[in-house]
């Protein structure tokens, strides 16, 4: 396999520069970061593609020389990924727009419950876990009791006038078949 290393020092650029932008407070800097990564993920996929040689669908059985194929699958999976940028930068773009209508800016504010959550210490941390008692941590569900699951599971003889004749796998009772 002969990849460039010129493809591959782009190829980590791209996706330093698209990291380092989605990491900002403006929503045009994440729309930019994203496009960045979403190119960065498809030359990755033209370098994983290897050599380059014919359509992958034309040529003989894999052979040498000019019937040699190249592999379509990074090919498939480069067109999904432009489709999948393409919708996601059209999704962010409306994102974009509404904040700009409502706020006259792109920029992402903290709230209260951020700015609690940032100012919160280590002391606080180890307090909410000793609130854990036995009993929660042997529940499977945030539900603990009964009265307050909120989906209750009914069976046919819970419902008078339901009638179950649904087939089973068991064998009857009285040992006919």
């Amino acid at each position: 396999m002969d990849v460039s290393l010129t493809l591959i020092v782009i190829m980590a650029v791209l996706f330093a520069a698209g990291v380092y932008a989605m990491l900002e407070r403006s929503l045009t800097r994440v729309l930019i970061g994203f496009l960045l990564l979403g190119n960065a993920a498809n030359l990755f996929l033209l370098i994983v593609m290897g050599e380059p040689g014919t359509a992958p669908f034309f040529g003989g059985e894999g052979g040498t020389g000019d019937e040699r194929m190249s592999d379509p699958l990074p090919q498939a999976l480069t067109l999904t990924a432009i489709v999948i940028t393409f919708a996601v930068s059209a999704f962010l773009l409306a994102l974009i727009y509404r904040s700009w209508q409502l706020g006259q800016a792109d920029t992402v504010e903290d709230d209260a419950e951020d700015r609690a959550v940032r100012e919160r210490s280590a002391v606080d941390e180890d307090s909410m876990d000793d609130e854990v008692t036995e009993d929660d941590e042997e529940a499977t569900t945030d539900f603990v009791g009964v009265e307050t699951a909120p989906i209750t599971v009914l069976h046919a003889k819970d419902v008078p006038g339901l009638r179950d004749d649904a087939p089973t796998d068991r064998p009857d009772a009285g040992g006919e078949r």
